[in-house]
């Protein structure tokens, strides 16, 4: 009896021997076959991405990259190419798919940027790619597999994700663990390690499937898959448990309204349109329920004259501000003459006569978009509306406002930076986003936008009010629960109580330290499991 069961093509033995030899195919790809399929499992990385976040996508696109990386042979440097480009393979065709709706902003004037849409969608994915490529560069040089590997693997890609928020500028859109944003329980280990942690965390266990098809037997072989598992479950456990325990407190007296008036990018700085748009923003702002709400805010944009030059038009606005209240929205500020003249997209925040109360100016600006990097050698022009380069703002900063607890401003793709969108060492009692994101019409990056605004809120322990043009407007709290919200394409009013504010977690204390701190714990682990195998 016991040697029909070892024979016996059921039970988990059976199951991993499938597995080996799905691996050992995917090891022995070469030539074009091993680029296509790294094309394909990066493809497939971004299902797991808003707004389809087909989280279990990630298990298969991961476990299949380490089982593509171990089977780079040669030298230690030609395999450690070898397994280079199958990273920057599989980071061409994620970026690539999940990018592509940058080339919707390029549509809005096609006669005059249309050209770029290969250059900058295949530029900026190649160049991206670079950061998937290090990741299995290093993976290989490890030259270790089952769990240390994927340990290695997780700090790696982890690192890269960070170093892509920073390098030129930064652009750390899509990290990793934004999949997990249809789960807020799953959310809930951002209040410790930020979005950068979590996307460690993420690879860990969507990799550790790769180890079913190690050289270790029995209960060995399924050790890391079981253990990842138990990872996933506590996980999951905690960020519930955290989630039951929230209050759900809100700032007295406070009813904000947000506006969302749904204007194409196409007609926003038409100058025959330009005093409609206004109009029309101003009665949305009275509809139904105005008489319940103490603030009103505008989105990105919403008044395209330079407010601080015009006093007729602030006063002519504030007849929509609430009674003691405040109407916040964002319009260009202009200074100066000449050779000393600048322009800034600002957020205004207006009282009742029409007098600016409070001013903040957008300090991450969007390369090509607002500003052209290498003015002198590139023969472009920004995208948006202008002949000059937009300014840039001081930085991060904490706003007091009338009747309102201080507020951390920020601006379109601002609210993108774990650890960069509070001032430090004056923490805000909330956070206000206003954003344009019609620039992308109906596509994913809307809500690849939202998503990773909603970790802003589960980092800093601090609510947010999202005010976008033509979606998505929403309130989250704290814990990065949507509270109310206004979808994409709508046109409307959106009415909420602020969240209050939690005491500051320990990413609002120490930043991405704490992904840095869980990296070196990881790496420990996969220093010790190679030890003992």
């Amino acid at each position: 009896m016991h040697e029909q069961l070892q024979r016996s093509p059921a039970g988990p033995d059976a199951a991993s021997g499938a597995l080996s030899r799905l691996a050992g195919r995917t090891r022995g790809l070469a030539g074009w076959r091993r680029v296509a399929l790294s094309l394909l499992l990066g493809a497939l990385a971004t299902l797991a991405m808003p707004p389809v976040q087909f989280v279990p996508a990630l298990f298969i696109s991961f476990t299949g990259l380490v089982w593509q990386v171990e089977g780079a042979h040669g030298t230690r440097w030609h395999a450690a190419r070898r397994a280079f480009a199958i990273g920057w393979w599989f980071g061409v065709a994620h970026f690539a798919t999940g990018l592509y709706w940058i080339s919707h902003a390029l549509l809005v004037d096609a006669a005059k940027f249309g050209w770029l849409i290969p250059f900058v969608i295949l530029g900026l994915s190649a160049g991206l790619a670079v950061f998937p490529g290090l990741a299995a560069m290093v993976l290989r040089l490890a030259n270790t597999r089952g769990i240390t590997g994927v340990l290695v693997l997780a700090v790696a890609w982890g690192a890269g994700e960070w170093v892509r928020g920073h390098v030129f500028t930064g652009f750390p859109w899509n990290l990793t663990g934004t999949a997990w944003t249809g789960l807020e329980s799953m959310m809930q280990p951002a209040a410790l390690f930020g979005l950068y942690g979590l996307s460690m965390l993420t690879v860990l266990v969507a990799a550790a499937p790769a180890s079913l098809a190690g050289v270790a037997r029995g209960a060995r072989r399924w050790a890391p898959a079981a253990l990842a598992g138990v990872l996933l479950a506590v996980w999951w456990a905690a960020g519930m448990i955290r989630l039951l325990g929230a209050p759900g407190d809100v700032v007295p007296g406070v009813r904000l309204r947000l506006v969302q008036p749904d204007i194409p990018q196409s007609l926003k700085w038409d100058p025959a349109l330009r005093e409609r748009h206004v109009l029309h923003t101003i009665q949305l702002t009275r509809q139904p329920g105005y008489d319940k709400v103490t603030h009103v805010i505008w989105p990105e944009a919403a008044v395209p004259f330079p407010l601080s030059n015009d006093a007729a038009l602030r006063q002519a606005i504030a007849t929509v501000v609430p009674p003691n209240g405040l109407l916040m929205t964002g319009a260009p500020r202009i200074a100066g003459e000449g050779r000393s003249f600048q322009v800034w997209n600002s957020l205004y925040a207006l009282d009742g006569s029409g007098a600016i109360v409070g001013l903040f100016d957008k300090f991450h600006l969007v390369p090509l978009g607002e500003y052209v990097p290498l003015r002198g050698i590139l023969p472009l022009e920004k995208i948006t509306h202008g002949m000059g380069d937009f300014s840039a703002g001081p930085g991060p900063r904490t706003v007091p406002l009338p009747g309102l607890p201080p507020v951390s401003p920020l601006i379109c793709y601002e609210v993108i930076f774990p650890g960069e969108v509070v001032e430090p060492g004056r923490r805000a009692g909330w956070l206000l986003n206003v954003t344009n994101d019609a620039w992308f019409g109906i596509s994913s990056g809307p809500y690849q936008h939202f998503a990773t605004a909603r970790f802003r809120a589960v980092e800093e322990g601090l609510p947010l009010a999202r005010a976008a043009n033509n979606g998505i407007s929403a309130v989250v709290d704290p814990y990065g629960r949507v509270i109310a919200r206004l979808g994409l394409g709508e046109m409307g009013v959106l009415d909420a109580d602020l969240p209050q504010a939690l005491e500051p977690p320990l990413f609002a204390r120490i930043g991405n330290f704490a992904a840095a701190a869980l990296g070196m714990v990881l790496l420990a682990l996969a220093a010790a499991t190679r030890r003992l195998t």
